[in-house]
């Protein structure tokens, strides 16, 4: 019998153990990951001001959207990996690996490119104040400068969770916060640098962090070890990456246009109001950490057993992630909501940013909950390879109807908790889309006899 590769496996063990192992290093790691721009909106909110704040916050979502979908598009070779490595292909693995670092090469300078070029442009699009507009620019453009680390980074760390390794990411993504968080301080504080200090600092430790994943990568097992000098493009292998990537980019890529055309409306009610919804957003990011790591948990989890053919396995996970899912965001949003003045005076001292803030709060935290079916139905169906279905949903139910939601009614009753209203009524629709999908049950026994694997 062929000896397994020699990196942890969960295909064996206890479901809810298994993914809560899973599950914390990814909820660290994410939350280190999210401090970069959160520390970056501390320090300039409370040593520059209110308007460097709302520049800061004024490019998140385009931020996002550029990224999430590079991001999305490279998570294919995740779920290619994970698959092999749970079927136990030695070289399965290792191509994977390959062609997924030459893909975030690419990817990167993509990104690169674009933030460079069109940020100035994307940043009118979305109603970008006057008074920020500068500031902004500013941000995005040596943001984006460092787009070939942060894709290498995101690739490398996907590649180890893939395998069954989720500390090793943490803890660079714990190093690197600490260093963002002292060069945040020199530049922005010391050297007066302002929102470009702040971007630097962001930069500098994405590149730390690109070091430390590639240093562990070229110390794997020699049959699945990274070496420069093979990194090249499998082209079968990566039609299969993209079959599931470009979905899942595209997911991102329409999430994130209805958040900017979000963005866009909430710029319309100024720098105080643009403010309390940074403050706000970085303050419940902790919910969207939550979500993302059991999403991010689920669909390894599924990819290697469905690469080992460990059917009954997969549906039990479904039901193990969802409970605990639901439950960990019931405790979150409600200490959120009980101390949401406090967090927000973390983030500004401007006491009407604050009471916005706080009310926008209290108009969305408490429906947080109903976004865990479409995090964890949506991961399960995209660890089997099947990325489409997901996909329609997600930018039908949330995207498309935030987009008509906005243009529709906000623009006839223009009121902020109109506005934050399209978050809650699109997890219910998604949820409930999602729901009918599942117990369908046709998209697992599709997936099956796609791949050409033993049926239950």
């Amino acid at each position: 019998m062929q000896r397994k590769l020699a990196v942890q496996q969960i295909t064996e063990g206890v479901i809810w153990k298994q993914l809560l192992i899973f599950f914390f290093p990814i909820l660290l790691g994410t939350f280190f990951q999210q401090m970069y721009n959160t520390v970056d909106t501390i320090i300039v909110g409370r040593f520059v001001g209110t308007q460097a704040l709302a520049a800061v916050g004024s490019t998140s979502a385009m931020i996002n959207m550029i990224n999430g979908f590079f991001i999305g598009l490279s998570s294919g070779a995740a779920v290619v990996l994970s698959q092999s490595f749970g079927a136990n292909d030695r070289k399965g693995v290792n191509d994977a690996l390959h062609t997924g670092v030459a893909l975030s090469l690419i990817l990167g300078i993509l990104v690169m490119v674009i933030g460079l070029t069109a940020s100035p442009m994307l940043l009118r699009l979305i109603k970008t104040p006057d008074n920020c507009m500068e500031g902004a620019a500013i941000y995005a453009r040596i943001y984006f400068s460092g787009a070939v680390a942060s894709m290498i980074y995101n690739m490398g760390a996907g590649i180890l969770r893939a395998m069954g390794d989720s500390k090793r990411p943490m803890i660079f993504l714990i190093i690197t916060c600490i260093v963002n968080i002292f060069a945040d301080l020199l530049c922005v504080v010391v050297l007066k640098m302002g929102v470009a200090g702040a971007a630097a600092a962001t930069v500098a430790s994405q590149i730390i962090s690109a070091v430390l994943v590639l240093a562990v990568l070229l110390r794997l097992p020699e049959d699945i070890r990274f070496h420069f000098r093979e990194i090249r493009m499998k082209f079968g292998l990566l039609k299969k990456i993209l079959l599931i990537g470009i979905p899942a980019g595209l997911q991102f890529i329409t999430f994130d246009l209805s958040n900017l055309l979000i963005q866009s409306g909430i710029n319309s009610f100024g720098d105080v109001t643009i403010a309390a919804w940074t403050s706000y957003s970085k303050t419940d990011a902790i919910s969207w950490m939550i979500s993302g790591a059991f999403g991010v948990s689920i669909t390894t989890f599924v990819a290697q057993n469905f690469g080992a053919q460990k059917y009954s396995r997969i549906r039990q996970s479904v039901w193990v992630c969802m409970a605990m899912s639901v439950s960990l965001m019931v405790v979150t949003s409600s200490l959120l909501l009980w101390l949401r003045s406090p967090i927000l005076s973390i983030y500004t001292t401007d006491p009407e940013v604050i009471s916005v803030g706080a009310q926008v709060m209290m108009w969305i935290v408490p429906f947080n909950i109903l976004f865990m079916p479409v995090e964890v139905f949506a991961g399960t169906m995209r660890g089997t390879g099947y990325s489409v279905m997901p996909t329609v949903i997600t930018c039908v139910c949330v995207c498309l109807f935030r987009v008509v939601w906005v243009t529709v009614l906000v623009s006839r009753w223009h009121t902020l908790q109109m506005l934050a209203l399209a978050y809650p009524l699109s997890w219910v629709l998604a949820a409930t889309v999602f729901f009918i999908a599942y117990f369908r049950g046709t998209w697992l026994r599709k997936r099956i006899a796609v791949c050409g694997m033993d049926p239950e």
